[in-house]
């Protein structure tokens, strides 16, 4: 599969703010504003959802948020769309996105959580890498001075990532070439069956979730099993899954174990946490781009 990569980003252009999904007050994103612009140099166009008028949990209507979304995407002054934040949305408007423009000049996609669908979408349909990274709110309270907000602005650049963690005692050792997906573990088990899917084979996945049920995961995960999703993977990336909750008659294995159980009968290499997560711990990755996994008793690197 040839993957067209959306152009790097030079120092005065557009960067596009937008809320598909949940919705974003203005106030939140101001210090994102400001950084974009004073500290990183490039200029900012806020589009009509962030900071909306909504009275609900949305953005604006469905109609509001795609007509937004639209806009960003088909603007020849924006070069890279990042989204204000994640919540839910992006399932419900995105079979109705044109892409036309888009597949013929591409730009970046930046997001995480709800907009993995929709980066699962551009690589499976169109074959063009966007960025599961941090979004506005990362940039609060002197975050954009962390390693994981500064991720972010050196893929915008364009430069390789390098990347490194601490190994865990439950990981798999080994090495891992291919293509890396993955995001949330709930909406890539969402996209499954739909225009959306992600396609997983000798590719490198990397997953990551919050607020789930131990049940909810493993369910999720023999989800990607039964569907073949885990089967003839490159490399299996599992980041932190935030504020992860058990029954009151324990489920009776850890995260790790979960996920193990699942992978039992495959001979990839596997790393657990990972720094991807929908904590202040959020590397920026490269969705359809290829890297090197490789984990060993010493550490785990992970090598655009």
């Amino acid at each position: 599969m040839i993957i067209k990569t959306p152009p790097y980003l030079q120092p005065g252009d557009t960067i596009g703010i937008v809320c598909p999904a949940g919705y974003m007050a203005f106030e939140k994103a101001a210090e994102c504003v400001r950084v974009l612009q004073d500290e990183w140099g490039y200029k900012v166009k806020v589009g009509s959802t962030l900071g909306s008028k909504s009275e609900n949990y949305f953005a604006g209507t469905d109609e509001e948020r795609l007509n937004d979304f639209q806009a960003m995407l088909d603007d020849d002054d924006v070069q890279a769309v990042l989204c204000g934040r994640g919540g839910y949305g992006m399932g419900r408007i995105i079979d109705q996105i044109n892409f036309k423009k888009f597949r013929k000049k591409p730009k970046w996609i930046i997001g995480f959580s709800d907009i993995t669908i929709l980066h699962s979408h551009l690589y499976s349909n169109y074959h063009i890498a966007s960025l599961h990274a941090p979004m506005a709110a990362a940039f609060n309270d002197e975050g954009y001075l962390s390693k994981y907000v500064i991720s972010l602005k050196e893929a915008l650049e364009g430069k390789w990532a390098k990347y490194a963690c601490e190994p865990h005692e439950l990981n798999r050792h080994g090495d891992a070439v291919g293509e890396l997906v993955g995001g949330n573990l709930a909406l890539l088990v969402n996209g499954i069956g739909t225009p959306s899917e992600i396609k997983t084979k000798g590719r490198i996945l990397f997953i990551e979730d919050i607020g789930e049920q131990k049940y909810a995961i493993d369910r999720m995960m023999q989800q990607l099993k039964r569907s073949g999703k885990l089967k003839k993977l490159a490399g299996l990336i599992v980041g932190c899954f935030a504020d992860t909750k058990d029954t009151d008659r324990p489920f009776g294995a850890t995260l790790q174990e979960i996920i193990l159980d699942a992978v039992k009968e495959f001979d990839y290499p596997v790393c657990f946490e990972f720094p991807v997560s929908h904590n202040k711990e959020n590397l920026a990755l490269k969705i359809g781009v290829g890297y090197k996994l490789r984990v060993n008793s010493k550490k785990v690197t992970l090598d655009e």
